[in-house]
């Protein structure tokens, strides 16, 4: 029996098209699940052998749902990423039309990405959340709802109708799905990589977060995602998520999470991995002085310092 590969389910969501672009998955089973938390939970049990989820829409930032099973439970880790463009349409039962629709549904995420359409189209309709936008179709289909916003692709799969097509209130949008799987050694580096950690401060003081950041800073490593959540410790506890271009296995990544390890209460480190869809112009060109070569020279001279040779 082939491994399985989890992802956020039922069939038609744009986790699977997006799950779908992997060469690996003509030799997996891919298994639909309800959530993004039953579907990284069964990566922690073995059900699985990996869970491909949304992480992050270029429209509001950080899927908090996925982020946060992310910080807590079991550790789990990032082996890959894929971009897709999101364009959303407009399903309904056969029949219906504009004016029919009083009641709308999708994923949360998906709302802030039509928020204007639906203000322009049908401001009067009450919207309610899904577990996934395919999940809508199905809700639509079985007449709990009027109307869904899915894919296209996902009309046949549910016996809709496309009544509005190529719907998005931002150019361009994109979402980032990511493949989790167990800890594992990570794939060794492209040089165009992401490294992804949480961080937790080990107390709240003026400057703590720009102390974090301080690391990266000092070590011309960029950032590519930033964002706080909370612990559940109380009003003003913050982790922050934090995706970093490099690879563990560079001198300066290292080195930054070496001095996020002496300084911070904890540090989960989510893996590094190749970055989606990078030109070779889209890698930037290391500071002076951040080098694999830099470091080795500058840990070279302190020897020298120490054994009076310099």
């Amino acid at each position: 029996m082939p491994a399985s590969y989890a992802y956020l389910g039922p069939e038609g969501t744009f986790t699977e098209v997006a799950l779908r672009t992997l060469p690996e998955t003509a030799t997996r089973e891919l298994v639909p699940y309800v959530s993004v938390q039953s579907a990284l939970d069964a990566v922690r049990t073995g059900e699985a052998e990996a869970a491909f989820v949304p992480i992050e829409n270029s429209v509001e930032g950080g899927i908090t749902t996925t982020l946060d099973e992310l910080v807590a439970g079991q550790p789990l880790m990032i082996y890959r990423e894929v971009l897709l463009s999101i364009t959303f349409a407009l399903l309904v039962r056969p029949g219906t039309k504009l004016s029919d629709i009083k009641t709308v549904t999708a994923h949360p995420a998906a709302q802030p990405q039509v928020r204007n359409w639906l203000k322009a189209h049908l401001p009067d309709v009450a919207w309610e959340s899904a577990a996934s936008n395919a999940d809508g179709a199905r809700l639509v289909q079985e007449g709990r709802y009027d109307a869904a916003f899915a894919g296209e692709f996902a009309a046949e799969r549910y016996g809709l109708e496309v009544l509005e097509a190529d719907i998005h209130d931002a150019e361009n949008a994109q979402t980032r799905f990511v493949l989790v799987g167990r800890p594992a050694r990570p794939a060794a580096p492209t040089g165009a990589d992401k490294t992804s950690v949480v961080l937790w401060q080990r107390d709240d003081h003026p400057g703590g977060l720009r102390d974090l950041l301080g690391e990266f800073a000092t070590r011309g490593i960029n950032l590519m995602l930033l964002q706080s959540r909370p612990t559940g410790a109380g009003i003003g506890h913050y982790c922050f998520c934090i995706d970093a271009e490099g690879h563990i296995s560079d001198r300066r990544v290292a080195d930054a999470l070496m001095g996020l390890k002496r300084t911070c209460l904890q540090v989960r480190y989510l893996g590094s991995y190749p970055r989606a869809e990078v030109e070779s112009a889209d890698v930037d060109a290391l500071r002076p002085g951040t080098s694999d070569e830099d470091f080795v020279a500058a840990a070279d001279w302190v020897t020298r310092c120490q054994d009076g040779r310099f």
